[in-house]
């Protein structure tokens, strides 16, 4: 890896903390994500520490730490900030001490309630709040149990409302989808610990001391989200859930500074990695589609989705779709997963139109 270029300073010099996700963005399943232990590392020989900020709320942080260590991550338990601490610490600023807290979750989860002074139960009965958080375990009778408490009017916090969970199988239910399920018996809403809401990267940033941290992952309902509520700046990486067409498609609060294939960027200047204009691309208008033309020598392809992501937020943004102009944007677009594979047209947010159609 270089140390960045003569067009500026690589990205891992320009902060001293990565507050970074875990599922899809250093690891999938069991596996670290190819490339992201080295960057880690580089980036750590280079004064720049990584703090583990996780919307899972299942596993206890030596366990995190330990299995990041296995993968060959630096990690220690203390470098692990999770959703889970965050949502005992939102009760105990709310609750007075040795409070009964109903656990929908593991006993990693019911271990943090019982840090922060309360208690944890596992019914209905006497409980002034519930939390929420993933486990595989959870089932009817726990819903049930935490629609009684909710009912009778129990506080509420939810680790996260992710509603999927990247695994080696692909996509499978999160958090927010048991939440969901709560909600449409309950017809109530919980408050939120982990991100998209700010409290979570805030603590982490808090407890590493960071003066210039920088949020990094792979969801944009998350951890873009999640690092612009707390006023910092975000690094999309497009090793996990969000996709190019999401990105470009993607509303003003889920809009990242930064966008890279992987963690292999830290080693880029930053402007590199910036959205905006990119040399060798050119993106125009025709109609209600965005028209991107190239030269057979244009650099890859993430370049032309900066360049996109450009021109479409700067006219609002939205669902849009993208023609092809030449075989170089053509070819850029089926990389990225913008091109249909049935007609082998350029489309995001299902919409479809053939390549040169509009010029």
């Amino acid at each position: 890896m270089t140390s960045g270029t003569a067009s500026g300073t690589a990205l891992r010099d320009q902060h001293d903390v990565l507050l970074a996700d875990l599922d899809g963005t250093l690891y999938r399943g069991k596996g670290a994500v190819p490339g992201a232990v080295e960057a880690v590392r580089a980036a750590a020989e280079r004064g720049c520490r990584t703090a583990y900020v996780t919307n899972n709320a299942s596993r206890r942080p030596a366990d995190v730490a330990a299995h990041l260590t296995e993968l060959g991550f630096p990690a220690e338990p203390a470098d692990v900030a999770t959703s889970s601490q965050a949502a005992a610490a939102m009760l105990a600023e709310r609750l007075e001490p040795g409070s009964r807290v109903l656990v929908v979750g593991t006993e990693a989860l019911a271990e943090e309630v019982t840090a922060v002074g309360l208690v944890p139960v596992r019914a209905a009965d006497g409980a002034v709040a519930v939390v929420q958080g993933y486990s595989p375990d959870t089932g009817w009778r726990d819903l049930a149990e935490a629609a009684v408490a909710l009912r009778g009017g129990a506080l509420w916090v939810a680790c996260n409302v992710d509603a999927t969970l990247p695994t080696e199988r692909g996509l499978l239910p999160g958090n927010g989808s048991m939440v969901a399920a709560l909600r449409t018996a309950t017809g109530l809403t919980p408050l939120v610990a982990g991100k998209p809401a700010p409290a979570l990267l805030q603590a982490a940033a808090r407890r590493t001391g960071a003066t210039a941290p920088l949020v990094i992952g792979d969801r944009l309902d998350t951890d873009i989200e999640g690092g612009r509520a707390a006023g910092l700046p975000t690094l999309l990486v497009l090793t996990g859930v969000s996709t190019p067409a999401e990105l470009l498609a993607a509303p003003q609060e889920r809009r990242p500074d930064l966008v890279a294939a992987d963690l292999g960027a830290l080693a880029e200047p930053a402007d590199a990695l910036r959205i905006g204009p990119q040399p060798g691309w050119t993106v125009t208008r025709s109609g209600g589609s965005l028209v991107l033309s190239g030269s057979p020598d244009t650099p890859d392809p993430l370049t032309a989705l900066r360049a996109l992501c450009a021109v479409h937020w700067a006219d609002g943004g939205g669902p849009v779709t993208v023609v092809a102009d030449g075989a170089a944007a053509a070819a850029a677009l089926s990389e990225l997963g913008l091109v249909a594979p049935s007609d082998s047209s350029a489309t995001v947010a299902g919409k479809a139109t053939a390549p040169g159609a509009a010029r």
